[in-house]
């Protein structure tokens, strides 16, 4: 009973990536650095625009947890924003410091999940009001705009542009809005058969609607079901289930040969080789399929003057594969359990998997692939 007393004191979340640390700690000396050099270089000083000691939590939350319900940008611009009318409403009813700072950061409290913008630092921006009575008086419930309001919009501004950058997503995707592929239908992993308000009584119930959103509680049980699907496949491997038998390109192969081969084999995929054999990238028919796009532009282009060349190629100069594969697919070797696969063509825009040994590609793991072992699998159960 006492060690799970004492558990109870460790670190409630897993280790970060040193990406990811990296990738917040930046974003929010960004951030703040970009918020501090417009006041100073505009001189908004004298206009009540300045920084507060909230806006470094502010910044937590939009950088470090920017999926987080409580670091969107309503939460953000508009909880700091009714927290700093409370404070100083507060300020100027209340003498009495202790029970001015107690009553401010309640009322704060309350205001934000009234209006459904619970931000934590807001609780911070009212304690700044309730501590400075000269707030009260000057700039008085002006101080909700400048500096909060409009400070905080402009870190929440920054945190959007940031996270286009770093590939994270910020604002995060509500529950309607159009899938990866523009349409109506959700991602793969997130079709539950499960309704918006279902999910969300399934917040409530559990205490959890100012820890997820209803988007992170589609994709987590998505996700949860699909490890568990893979349970009732056995212990197979990638080396079970791949294709072996394999084509492939040299990284000088030209489009027209590799358009070729897709219509001969029928593939969705085709890996790039080096001389040696190692395996140096991949070509979806995607690839394929834009890049005719791009030339077809390019051409109406050039029948109009404005452009002749498309990336700096000369018309008489093929292009090849290796100005079109991807580098940056995931791989796997023999042994990975496609457990571990299936996440990984079950959401997003990766087809096939190659198995690699010792950088030589030795085989292949397709959609198709894991879809027969998952059927093979369920009629073996049965």
């Amino acid at each position: 009973m006492k060690q799970n007393s004492l558990r109870g004191l460790y670190p409630a979340i897993p280790f970060g990536t040193p990406w990811e640390i990296v990738r917040a700690g930046m974003g929010a000396l960004i951030g703040l650095g970009v918020a501090g050099f417009a006041l100073t270089f505009f001189d908004l000083q004298g206009i009540g625009l300045y920084l507060i000691a909230p806006f470094g939590a502010t910044s937590v939350l939009l950088f470090a947890v920017p999926n987080s319900p409580l670091a969107q940008p309503w939460s953000a611009v508009v909880g700091n924003s009714v927290s700093a009318l409370a404070g100083v409403a507060v300020c100027l009813l209340i003498k009495d410091p202790v029970l001015r700072v107690a009553l401010a950061v309640g009322l704060g409290v309350s205001a934000m999940i009234i209006v459904r913008a619970v931000h934590p630092p807001g609780g911070a921006v009212a304690m700044v009001a309730a501590l400075n009575p000269d707030i009260a008086n000057e700039p008085g419930f002006g101080f909700a705009l400048t500096p909060v309001a409009s400070v905080t919009a402009i870190l929440v501004l920054v945190a959007v542009l940031y996270a286009r950058l770093t590939g994270r997503t910020y604002p995060f995707r509500h529950f309607d809005d159009s899938g990866q592929h523009q349409t109506a239908d959700r991602a793969p992993i997130e079709r539950l058969g499960l309704s918006e308000e279902e999910l969300n009584a399934i917040l409530r119930q559990y205490r959890q609607s100012f820890n997820l959103g209803v988007e992170d509680l589609a994709r987590l049980i998505g996700a949860a079901e699909l490890h568990a699907a893979t349970h009732r496949t056995g212990p197979m491997r990638a080396c079970d289930i791949m294709s072996r038998d394999l084509v492939t390109v040299s990284g000088e192969t030209s489009l027209g040969e590799v358009a070729d081969l897709f219509r001969k084999h029928n593939f969705t995929s085709l890996p790039v080789t080096d001389k040696e054999g190692r395996y140096i990238g991949v070509i979806f028919q995607i690839h394929l399929i834009r890049r005719a796009q791009k030339e077809a532009v390019a051409r109406d282009r050039s029948l109009l003057g404005v452009m002749s060349r498309l990336v700096g190629q000369r018309r008489d100069e093929p292009v090849r594969a290796k100005e079109i594969m991807s580098v940056t697919e995931p791989h796997a070797d023999a042994d990975t359990p496609i457990a571990a696969l299936l996440p990984l063509m079950a959401d997003g825009p990766c087809e096939a998997v190659p198995v690699l040994d010792g950088g030589k590609i030795i085989g292949i793991v397709t959609r198709t692939d894991l879809i027969a072992a998952m059927a093979h699998a369920g009629l073996n159960a049965v």
